[in-house]
């Protein structure tokens, strides 16, 4: 096999322990600096699992707390926290929460320390840098795998997400403390927990020509630990171990798609979540096995998916051929998500049938996603893959 050239980037310094979040608080305050912001949500913030942190960084230095962070994060909200920030002469930044609040966090950082025009860093590899010291610490969603990716998605406007991707957003330091997801929701625990999935298996079938052998391997251990650990993590949310599992999976699966980037599935879940403001991770599952049947009409696609099968179910039978492996694969994939409790059509999210359309064609303008899928997307078979999940 005749290796690419390819760059693997990832966060510095990661950290991974039960209480981490509290006793790391000296080494965060030492790279944040002497005024630090805060980004967190409200949620967070009135369940307490913020205090803890928050009090011990207190009594290290000034700290600023900006807490307006919703879902799927606006435009609006971006700018007003960076404004806090600048008021607050900031010195470093960490973001305490799920994606969204992270990926407030990383382009606040980066605002704050290059002062450059955010709509020219939209699209990848045009953030100028450099940033504020930053620190990510993921919470109530294991499953965007943010704290390791170079990634931030916006809401601009009313439906449409933009992203920056550049590995000057990288984070200085992620901290895993699985604690911190003990009281994560069975529903929500289900869809972050598919939305880590759908991250490995595409990184790991993506057409990138970055794709690599890092990204691959590590894709593969995140599918053994994710697919080991969701139903116990739903079932029983105390777990720790299983809730451990799962951040370290989903935090894998997040370095192999920040370097081998995922592709239809997201192209096609960004519509769901931006005009119907549905949760990322339930956005990727209700498409998911419809774009892998579509994408499995590909010799390769299919070959790499009937590879991973037995990764994620340990007891299917590989070997009955490639596109049997590869149509197993799916089957089980949907059934999981059935046996996880989510809902398994867009109707079932009061998205009307109508709407297929207006998703197909905005699902176009996810240019730099649908250019990694293992076979051509065009508008007409976005809207077929729609129709059939509705």
């Amino acid at each position: 096999m005749t290796l690419n050239s390819f760059q693997f980037n990832t966060t510095a310094g990661l950290r991974f322990g039960s209480g981490l979040a509290k006793s790391s608080c000296e080494e965060i305050s030492k790279k944040l600096g002497a005024r630090i912001l805060f980004i967190t949500d409200k949620g967070l913030m009135s369940l307490g699992i913020t205090k803890p942190t928050i009090n011990e960084l207190s009594n290290k230095g000034s700290i600023e707390i900006f807490d307006d962070v919703e879902a799927d994060p606006s435009k609006k909200t971006l700018l007003s926290a960076i404004e806090v920030g600048k008021k607050f002469k900031a010195t470093g930044v960490i973001g305490f929460g799920g994606g969204s609040s992270m990926d407030v966090a990383k382009l606040v950082a980066l605002i704050l320390g290059s002062n450059e025009d955010l709509e020219q860093a939209w699209g990848v590899a045009n953030a100028k840098g450099p940033r504020l010291p930053l620190v990510l610490v993921p919470t109530t969603t294991a499953g965007t795998g943010s704290e390791v990716t170079p990634v931030a998605i916006i809401t601009v406007g009313e439906e449409e997400k933009k992203g920056v991707s550049s590995s000057i957003i990288l984070p200085d330091i992620a901290i895993l403390d699985p604690e911190l997801t003990l009281g994560l929701p069975p529903g929500t625990t289900a869809a972050t927990g598919i939305d880590a999935m759908v991250h490995a298996i595409e990184a790991y079938a993506s057409k990138s020509k970055n794709n690599n052998p890092i990204s691959r391997m590590i894709a593969i251990e995140a599918l053994k630990l994710l697919g080991g650990s969701i139903e116990k993590s739903v079932l029983d949310g105390s777990n720790l171990e299983a809730r451990g599992n799962m951040l370290i999976g989903a935090m894998l699966a997040g370095k192999a798609f920040a370097n081998s980037p995922v592709a239809a599935v997201h192209a096609l879940a960004y519509p769901i979540g931006g005009i119907y403001h549905v949760s990322h991770g339930l956005s990727n599952s209700l498409v998911l096995p419809y774009v892998l049947r579509f994408n499995s009409i590909d010799p390769k696609a299919a070959k790499d998916y009937s590879d991973l099968a037995q990764y994620v179910f340990p007891d299917l039978d590989i070997n009955k051929g490639t596109q049997a492996v590869c149509a197993e694969f799916i089957d089980k994939i949907e059934d999981l998500s059935k046996r996880l409790g989510l809902p398994q059509k867009l109707r079932e999210v009061n998205i009307p049938k109508e709407a297929c359309e207006k998703m197909a064609s905005e699902a176009m303008k996810q240019t730099r996603l649908l250019v990694n899928n293992p076979r051509e997307v065009n508008e007409i078979d976005a809207l077929n893959i729609y129709k059939a999940a509705w």
